[in-house]
């Protein structure tokens, strides 16, 4: 509820711009002064953002940082439930036009993917009937009671659960104590298996990474489907298969998946029995990554470089250059001719003509003829807010190598 003042901040002369462009941050240099209330300002608390003359801009939630406050709001009005189940109807609307709500194919999607849904900081992923959510803010991990009241709201019956999974993903010095939990609510069920175009996957949103899966990746695996056939794939960081299995049932005649968790290739060893039985041609290897293809003779005509994050803010963006060019380049050399690369960069700090010029250093100093067939990106149900161009966070090239 915001009917009592709020703290109000004031942006130092010409800050403003940017928010007037609607980018949902404003960032800790840009302020000027704080008129706080008789309350002290605590971090997740409402404020509104104004001009060095006292003109209203927007309204968020303040946090401790670089990025000072995540804007909710570009109007004066109540945060308040009518305002979550708004937000969060918006939401799945999207997703219904996407054609992803009550898809018998496809029964995982993101819901709620932060500033791209005007939620700056809230993840939701739906499995089936259970909503997962992630908060990256000390407002949104406050928010977590109207959040899953709007949820409920949108549903109805159509959900059974919703698990609050934000422990790993708040700010390390808010010092919340999170715990992960169930909101409301509870799914019993020991595996969980969703679909994704018709595929069947494991997820355990209560220990596995992110909220339980990666959806990011879904239209790409898909893609990785139709090159699939008659090839020999390597499916590197390969998490819980999903790529594997997506190869396998496009027709590779051998699929080999790699991780440096042994527990992430098991799972992908169940879910390719989950989907084609014991005897499917996979095998799944606990190793590095980077050192299995430094030893690797020319035995893949298809291979998936699909790393973590290697620079997760801009201080450390040389290193991850170096180390997206290094295993591409080892890629480029071993791949057979007629090979296709699939090749991606989940690090927010690395552009997409960074990345694409990184791969081209790659390819000369494997001194191999390389075409891009394909430039990829997340999917539809990760939605880029046009004002935030920092939510294009994926992006990946699919090349063709001589």
């Amino acid at each position: 509820m915001t009917k009592e003042r709020l703290t109000t901040v004031h942006l130092r002369r010409g800050k403003e711009e940017s928010l007037h462009r609607n980018h949902p941050w404003v960032f800790s240099g840009a302020i000027e002064h704080i008129s706080e209330n008789l309350a002290p300002l605590n971090e997740g608390d409402l404020v509104d953002v104004v001009t060095k003359q006292g003109e209203f801009i927007a309204r968020g939630h303040w946090q401790i940082g670089s990025i000072a406050v995540r804007v909710l709001s570009f109007e004066q009005e109540d945060i308040d439930q009518s305002w979550w189940n708004r937000r969060i109807s918006e939401a799945k609307g999207v997703r219904e036009a996407l054609g992803l709500v009550d898809n018998a194919s496809t029964t995982c999607y993101r819901l709620v993917h932060g500033e791209g849904d005007l939620l700056p900081g809230l993840v939701i992923d739906i499995y089936e009937r259970t909503a997962v959510v992630q908060c990256h803010s000390v407002g949104m991990y406050r928010s977590r009671a109207a959040i899953a009241e709007a949820l409920r709201e949108a549903y109805g019956d159509r959900l059974e659960a919703i698990y609050d999974k934000s422990s790993q993903t708040l700010p390390f010095k808010a010092d919340l104590g999170a715990i992960d939990g169930y909101l409301w609510g509870r799914n019993e069920q020991k595996d969980n298996i969703v679909l994704e175009n018709g595929l069947k996957f494991k997820v355990n949103w209560e220990e596995g990474q992110k909220t339980g899966f990666f959806i990011d990746q879904r239209v790409n695996r898909d893609l990785v489907r139709q090159y699939s056939k008659g090839r020999k794939v390597l499916n590197t960081f390969c998490y819980t298969g999903g790529f594997s299995v997506a190869a396998l049932a496009g027709g590779a005649t051998k699929v080999v998946s790699i991780d440096l968790s042994e527990r992430a290739v098991n799972l992908a060893d169940e879910n390719v029995k989950l989907n084609f039985g014991e005897d499917a041609p996979h095998e799944a290897i606990a190793c590095n990554a980077v050192e299995y293809l430094k030893d690797i003779d020319s035995d893949y005509d298809l291979i998936i470089l699909d790393p973590p994050a290697f620079a997760k803010h801009h201080k450390v963006l040389g290193n991850a250059l170096q180390g997206y060019k290094k295993i591409n380049a080892r890629a480029l050399e071993k791949i057979r001719p007629g090979g296709i690369l699939f090749t991606f960069s989940c690090s927010q700090a690395v552009s997409r003509d960074l990345f694409r010029t990184t791969i081209f250093t790659a390819a000369a100093i494997a001194k191999r003829k390389v075409r891009i067939i394909g430039q990829l990106t997340q999917p539809a149900d990760h939605p880029i807010n046009i004002y935030h161009p920092e939510g294009e966070y994926l992006k990946g090239l699919v090349v063709y190598v001589e």
